[in-house]
């Protein structure tokens, strides 16, 4: 059987990178075999599983400079029947490619907008003049950027490889412990890993049916009596009025087991609408040096 795998493209972002990566974790695991689909965006590779075009879909959903990606957040709440079969951690490195001859010359830098973020840094330090120009990927501008000396983009270096492109400067990203968190993602009804053993994390998002006192603190309350953890915690605007929001959880438990059963009804009676994403595990990504 050939299992259907969306990310964000065009060849060598880093989504295309975890996807290689999990793509060869599944095949080695299981009897499946793999073909990989890339998308201009990361809500039409999330809409690619939810409407059958593709099985899963590896999607960056936090790193650890910038955040969460809040087009992640934001479709996988607007989209029903999405479940989160795993989590994929990988490192990521950021190198600076241009064909000019040197970062004088530089006038315009291309990235996607969490790798932009992610080296404002060192580009206020280097290139504080420039012109920023946030774009779909990290490799969307390298595909024209030899006919322009004056442009650079931020991308990996396996990317810089794969458009045979220079490298002006290597691991720019403003701190050396970065990396991304993807999700594995497919259809709800649809189990492609053997989920038999206990999960390590469960992710969900709710909206309280008002904004007043005390609604979040009753809402999360049961979590903490219970000695449940919750790894992260983020609200996102509704989109339906200013002041209302959505709260996203990370939680540091399987949502079969009974303290998370139990915390799980009792937020049942103060929010207005839960939707569980998934209970997963998560699998570190090793990049080769």
């Amino acid at each position: 059987m050939t299992i259907s795998i969306a990310h964000l493209g065009p060849p060598g972002t880093y989504a295309e990178q975890a996807t290689i990566f999990y793509a060869n974790w599944l095949t080695s695991n299981t009897e499946l075999t793999t073909m990989l689909c890339p998308y201009s965006s990361i809500a039409q590779s999330l809409q690619a599983v939810a409407s059958g075009q593709t099985q899963l879909a590896v999607v960056p959903v936090e790193n650890s400079i910038e955040g969460s990606v809040t087009m992640t957040m934001d479709t996988m709440w607007q989209l029903e029947s999405l479940r989160v079969q795993l989590a994929l951690v990988m490192p990521i490195a950021h190198a600076f490619i241009s064909c000019a001859n040197n970062l004088d010359s530089i006038q315009t830098v291309y990235s996607h907008p969490q790798a932009l973020a992610q080296c404002q840094g060192w580009l206020g330090e280097f290139l504080p003049t420039v012109q920023l120009i946030p774009s779909n990927s990290t490799t969307e501008a390298l595909q024209q950027l030899d006919q322009d000396l004056t442009t650079a983009a931020i991308a990996s270096s396996r990317a810089a490889q794969i458009y045979n492109l220079p490298i002006l400067a290597s691991n720019i990203n403003d701190y050396p412990e970065n990396c991304t968190r993807f999700w594995v993602v497919s259809q709800s009804q649809d189990d492609l890993i053997n989920t038999s053993a206990s999960a390590s994390h469960t992710s969900l998002a709710f909206s309280v049916p008002a904004n007043l006192p005390g609604a979040l603190l009753k809402s999360l309350q049961a979590f903490a009596e219970l000695g449940i953890n919750l790894s992260r915690i983020e609200s996102r605007p509704t989109k339906r009025s200013l002041g209302e929001y959505l709260f996203f959880l990370d939680i540091e438990a399987d949502a079969k087991q009974p303290q998370m059963q139990s915390a799980l009804a009792q937020l049942t009676t103060h929010a207005e609408i839960i939707k569980i994403f998934g209970s997963y595990h998560i699998l570190p990504i090793t990049i080769e040096p």
